[in-house]
């Protein structure tokens, strides 16, 4: 009988953790300096579902329907923007029942302990032939507007049939608060306030990427 890498067959679910076993407390990674929780895994699951729903009505009403989907091989690219988006892509694409592609882009703007944006900077060549393709950027999070309006301007130079924006995360920042949504992001998981957060693929100088949940720091952390 095939068996997967930890031991269970195939096919067959690993039984749910006692949350009393001292051992598995001992799995789970300490974060003591978490001040509270903005949004749990299953809130965050519940929302890309949606997302994911959303952004195939919309690409398959764009390509024609189902039959013009699957004719249309290779039309739809998925661009996350690396690396804080890591996680809400996969769990995006997961959602997706769609022929499609990946292409991915790495652009920084929070560097080290940075709490505040300083300015987006590609970092990585973007994939070459976007001319003619849907594609759909996504980030992580969406405060200064300076990295979506960046790739989308880079984008846009190839000529796409069509560029959305879907991002996890919005906050509430004046500059942002006045663009129309389709300069920026025409997919919006949650809104903020403006603070700092980390969790589900975003960071603090590196750490907390892999934290499930959507959390803010103690201030000593910081």
């Amino acid at each position: 009988m095939l068996c997967g890498r930890i031991g269970y067959p195939l096919g067959m679910n690993a039984p749910p953790r006692d949350p009393h076993d001292p051992m598995a407390a001992k799995a789970q990674p300490p974060f003591p300096e978490i001040e509270r929780t903005l949004y749990t895994r299953e809130a965050i699951a519940g929302r890309v579902h949606e997302l994911a729903a959303m952004l195939c009505e919309d690409l398959r009403a764009e390509l024609g329907g189902d039959k013009a989907c699957r004719a249309e091989v290779g039309k739809i690219v998925i661009m996350p923007i690396m690396s804080g988006a890591m996680v809400f892509a996969a769990d995006l694409l997961r959602e997706m029942p769609l022929k499609l592609s990946l292409g991915l882009v790495a652009v920084s703007s929070y560097p080290g302990k940075s709490l505040a944006s300083k300015g987006a900077v590609i970092s990585s060549e973007l994939p070459s032939d976007l001319g003619g393709k849907h594609v759909v950027i996504v980030d992580d999070i969406l405060d200064s507007g300076q990295t979506i309006e960046l790739v989308r301007q880079i984008v846009g130079e190839q000529k796409p049939a069509s560029v959305r924006a879907c991002v996890m995360l919005r906050k509430d920042v004046p500059r942002v608060a006045k663009m129309p949504d389709d300069q920026l992001a025409e997919y919006v998981g949650f809104d903020i306030p403006d603070e700092f957060v980390v969790g589900y693929g975003l960071d603090y100088n590196g750490y907390y990427r892999n934290h499930p949940e959507i959390v803010t720091l103690k201030r000593e952390a910081l």
